[in-house]
């Protein structure tokens, strides 16, 4: 490592190149890990707080199942409600509605979701008490959107209701969630076009999933494989995952096409340490440990900016700085990195001492 260390200080200006290089896709897809976990949070996160083993919903005879276009029958209900290894069953309504305020002009997009039993919970806000017939309980993101507190009025599709909670910050398909009682919910259902049958079906045990759902005509999954079924979800998350994806792709080439074109041009130098008793893998691990320092420099870099940046921006966008948005991607570019580094070494293994005494000229 004395040389590799020799070698970093004295070509500094090129390795400050590639670390700045590492620094910036590091940034890029920092950002991007960070907009689709915000995005996807904006999507789904109703469906991931439900209190359930599995979600179930409407399964079509072709195509795929869709919380949109689900309605689950009483028989369905009630088929799964007596099957063997089933604990509980609660009917959840879905509905897009507005709400707004009587005393203010404007008005902001919710999703409507109601735990449609007495004797179950299983509501997005797994802590919500029972509701009263006129009473609501908000998101976070929508008692800020309608400027409502606890005891304020609400309407949501002509129904005059009174805030008894307001909850976490819990979103459907980029809406706000709000929680109505069952009786509010059959009249906006009704409101709304819909049958006022519920959309899915919130089930604890651990029944014959696949037989129960081939019988009633369903579909069964984890609230995370549920996902699916949100008509937006797929393609959003798709498009953004195949850019970050090309961005490790990228990063991977850029470090391996510089340390490739690097050892290229100390071949002799490498053949005169080879030459004077270095043994390989001591020029490997020199190779390997410059490589290294760089991607630590310019992922650390990276990492801080998107870190520091994206907490600014959490303020304003639907953007997410976790560990699995942050440090995940940061370690996924330093091994690609590495990897790519390590193609690049080729020329140091296969490197002929003699040619540092002049045998090729």
């Amino acid at each position: 490592m004395f040389v590799a260390w020799r070698e970093l200080w004295f070509a500094r200006g090129r390795f400050v190149l590639v670390a700045a290089v590492v620094a910036l896709i590091t940034v890029l897809v920092g950002f991007l890990s960070g907009l689709a976990g915000g995005l996807a949070a904006q999507n789904v996160s109703a469906i991931l707080h439900l209190a359930a083993d599995r979600v179930v919903v409407q399964q079509p005879s072709d195509g795929e199942a869709s919380f949109s276009t689900s309605e689950i029958s009483d028989a369905t209900i009630d088929r799964w409600r007596h099957a063997e290894g089933v604990e509980s069953v609660t009917p959840i309504g879905i509905a897009p509605s507005r709400a707004g305020r009587d005393d203010a002009e404007d008005s902001t997009g919710v999703t409507v979701f109601s735990a449609l039993s007495t004797t179950e919970v299983a509501s997005p806000f797994r802590d919500v008490r029972p509701l009263g017939d006129a009473e609501i309980a908000l998101s976070a993101g929508a008692a800020s959107s309608l400027h409502a507190a606890v005891g304020d009025t609400v309407t949501v599709a002509g129904l005059e209701l009174t805030v008894a909670q307001v909850g976490p910050d819990i979103w459907y398909s980029h809406t706000p969630v709000v929680v109505v009682p069952p009786g509010a919910w059959a009249d906006l259902s009704a409101g709304t076009g819909r049958t006022g049958e519920p959309t899915a079906l919130a089930v604890v045990g651990d029944p014959d999933w696949n037989g129960l759902s081939t019988a009633t005509g369903t579909s069964a999954r984890t609230p995370l494989m549920s996902l699916r079924a949100l008509d937006s979800f797929t393609s959003e998350i798709g498009s953004l995952g195949l850019m970050i994806v090309l961005l490790f792709a990228i990063s991977a080439l850029v470090v391996g096409a510089f340390f490739t074109v690097w050892t290229m041009q100390r071949a002799a130098d490498t053949a005169v340490l080879r030459a004077l008793g270095a043994t390989t893998g001591s020029l490997v691990r020199g190779a390997l440990g410059q490589a290294a320092i760089v991607l630590a420099v310019g992922v650390g870099i990276g990492l801080c900016v998107v870190v520091v940046v994206g907490g600014l921006l959490e303020r304003a966008l639907p953007f997410a700085v976790t560990p699995l948005t942050t440090i995940a991607p940061a370690a996924v570019l330093g091994i690609l990195g590495l990897a790519g580094a390590t193609l690049a070494l080729r020329p140091i293994t296969t490197t002929d001492p003699l040619t540092a005494l002049g045998s090729n000229r």
